[in-house]
């Protein structure tokens, strides 16, 4: 009971403001609360964005790689065929053969190295006096090199032409596999992104190549050794024993013929439906 001119008897655990303690600790938990949440926010998109980068090596999507992985990037040589109303997509090396992915087939990984493309195909031409690509209509191209992952010495160069019609296509194959040496017209690019010199005469291993046409693109693929020598499993080369045994493991010219046919597969694969 109180008299009159006296305020009514403070509740426990109400202060003098009005407000219980319980209120007040609510409030002073608030803006904690709210920076917690937004570091759990900023931790998750973060993740997410790190995984749906589309190169392991972009610090921002679309921008290339970071600085530390320049140095181990193959090198990619000229100007790339742009975009058309038919072909909306860039002829790269980096799109079609991305360096990250490997081309495993049978007994057969190779890692892609050094490549070149542009848009006068008589750049890829061994010897320019020579031109089976001549009126073709061909419009661009891609050179790429690859080596064995266990096998470094066995390496592969595989070209891919662009043309206008699935026609023309057929038709510079057909002028390629009646030109003498085949896809040894065009030039093998070795890992560095260089052409390598045509094979000596009376090399002891023939390089194994391929022409085949997918839709309106040409690919033309080949494979030889970094040297005249057989490849041992272990990536070394060694001389060449008189007769190979089954238990010796495959030969020069199978080894050979694996990875061409596994390259120009990887390669021809990405035009069927186009």
């Amino acid at each position: 009971m109180t008299t009159q001119g006296q305020h009514d008897p403070q509740p426990p655990g109400r202060r003098p403001d009005g407000r219980s303690e319980r209120a007040r600790r609510a409030t002073r938990t608030l803006p904690a609360r709210a920076l917690g949440w937004c570091v759990v926010v900023a931790v998750v998109a973060g993740g997410g964005w790190v995984v749906s980068r589309p190169h392991p090596g972009d610090w921002i999507p679309g921008l290339g790689p970071s600085s530390a992985d320049v140095s181990t990037t193959p090198p990619v040589v000229g100007n790339p065929l742009p975009p058309t109303d038919a072909d909306p997509e860039a002829l790269t090396a980096d799109r079609y053969f991305p360096a990250q992915r490997t081309v495993e087939m049978g007994g057969y990984k190779g890692r892609r190295n050094g490549a070149r493309q542009g848009q006068d195909c008589a750049e890829t031409l061994r010897a320019r006096e020579v031109d089976p690509l001549h009126d073709s209509g061909c419009q661009g191209y891609v050179t790429v090199s690859f080596s064995g992952v266990d096998r470094p010495a066995l390496l592969s160069s595989v070209t891919v032409l662009r043309f206008a019609d699935d026609v023309s296509a057929e038709k510079a194959a057909r002028a390629l596999r009646a030109q003498q040496g085949g896809a040894g017209a065009l030039a093998f690019i070795l890992p560095d992104a260089s052409a390598a010199p045509a094979p000596a005469a009376g090399a002891r291993t023939v390089p194994a190549e391929r022409v085949e046409a997918v839709g309106h693109y040409l690919t033309v693929t080949a494979s030889r050794l970094a040297d005249a020598r057989a490849v041992s499993p272990s990536g070394s080369a060694s001389a060449p024993a008189a007769t190979a045994s089954p238990a010796a493991g495959p030969s020069a010219e199978q080894q050979l013929d694996e990875a061409t046919r596994a390259v120009s597969y990887a390669a021809g694969a990405q035009f069927t439906w186009t």
